[in-house]
């Protein structure tokens, strides 16, 4: 069980403000404020380079604490700057063809849904969406269909959308791709740290995911997983003396494990501070997160859709901690200004209308983490009826 108090007095944001805007970004903890700080401090003391040698031992740390968060091996783990740029990174390493089909979901982020398609005009691959079951998240069976048809290069779906509290079902999905043979992306930005992701029991070969968001580490962090096994099959976009070596004038040698999709420059201090992140969760336990973030977001559905004039917007069979939904008669950026006056943060959400035809255009998201209150919530509620 988590220590609700403890790890509240161990986040200065908590004395301030409610903090229902997790999915965006969450508040970090002490301990990570404090990594980040001393490291900048360091290399303003002594020099960048200077104090990177220095502080080598924290910064190599991260890899087998991801590592250990996924259920992954630290080779397979590589420091980038953000989930964004980890996917884009992933999805441009692979060797696309004429005729390829890429299949996707309805929910999927506005961003992957621009790369697909630029992917489409560059190299003539087809991008297919997958229905919505009766639960509005991906049909596992219209999936099961289009991978006998044949012709699937890559299956690249989200594990929790951003505009929608549903959770989709990463392991049927996995495991139907790994029997067809196909490439699985996962876009696991806003599930890692709020949910147990294990990337053995899912089955994908690639995962994407930031440091800012439900992990609760330093905005600009984020980190890509490549499967062993498919790795040596991915050229990276872009390579540079970190991912590769220049082994005479007109040949180089790209380097056989996930760091092939790192740079030499990055932010350090950022990268030590999310290996500080991740040991918090890892202690407090993805279990015990899970299952307080699980409850709260129930306990917040349920006031909610108890309150009049309000609509919760949620679906899906398994939902996670994001909540969505709208006020009759009010704005959604109205309503979360309004809220914001009141010391509450909550933000506005956008439906991929694009690929999903029934989706909102807008909505107020509140997202809880272990860290609020069931106080908090009713705070929220009551400003709402107010």
């Amino acid at each position: 069980m988590i220590d609700v108090e403890k790890v509240r007095s161990a986040t200065p944001g908590c004395g301030h403000v409610i903090h229902l805007n997790n999915a965006g970004s969450a508040l970090p903890p002490q301990p990570v404020v404090d990594a980040v700080t001393k490291h900048l401090q360091l290399e303003a003391t002594i020099g960048g380079y200077e104090a990177y040698e220095r502080a080598e031992a924290d910064i190599q740390r991260f890899y087998p604490a991801v590592a250990s968060l996924i259920g992954a091996k630290p080779d397979e783990i590589a420091y980038v700057e953000n989930a964004t740029r980890a996917w884009d990174l992933a999805f441009y390493s692979i060797p696309f063809q004429r005729g390829d089909r890429i299949l996707t979901t309805t929910s999927e982020y506005s961003s992957n849904g621009i790369a697909f398609q630029q992917v489409a005009h560059r190299h003539g691959v087809r991008v297919d969406v997958l229905p919505d079951d009766e639960h509005g998240q991906l049909a596992v069976d219209a999936l099961a269909a289009e991978l006998d048809r044949g012709g699937v290069r890559l299956v690249a779906v989200n594990h929790v959308p951003t505009h929608n509290g549903l959770v989709n079902p990463a392991r049927e999905i996995g495991r139907l791709c790994r029997n067809a043979g196909v490439l699985f992306l996962l876009d696991a930005c806003q599930s890692v740290g709020q949910l147990t992701v294990d990337v053995g029991e899912i089955g994908c070969d690639m995962l994407s995911s930031t440091g800012r968001k439900f992990l609760r580490g330093p905005r600009g962090t984020g980190f890509l997983y490549v499967r062993r096994d498919v790795v040596g099959d991915l050229e990276p976009p872009v390579l540079d003396l970190e991912s590769a070596t220049w082994t005479s004038p007109d040949t180089y040698q790209v380097r056989g494990d996930a760091r092939r999709f790192e740079t030499f420059e990055r932010y350090v201090a950022g990268q030590i501070g999310l290996g500080v992140a991740i040991d918090y969760a890892a202690a407090l336990g993805m279990e015990a997160i899970e299952r307080r973030v699980v409850h709260l977001a129930d306990r917040l559905r349920e006031r909610l859709a108890a309150t009049p004039g309000v609509t919760v917007r949620d679906r899906g069979a398994e939902k996670c901690g994001i909540t969505t939904f709208t006020v009759d008669g009010r704005e959604p950026a109205e309503i979360r200004d309004a809220l914001r006056s009141s010391g509450i943060n909550v933000s506005i959400t956008h439906g991929t209308e694009l690929y999903d035809r029934n989706a909102l255009p807008r909505a107020v998201r509140a997202s809880v983490h272990y860290y609020n209150t069931e106080d908090e919530l009713d705070q929220l509620v009551n400003a709402l009826a107010a």
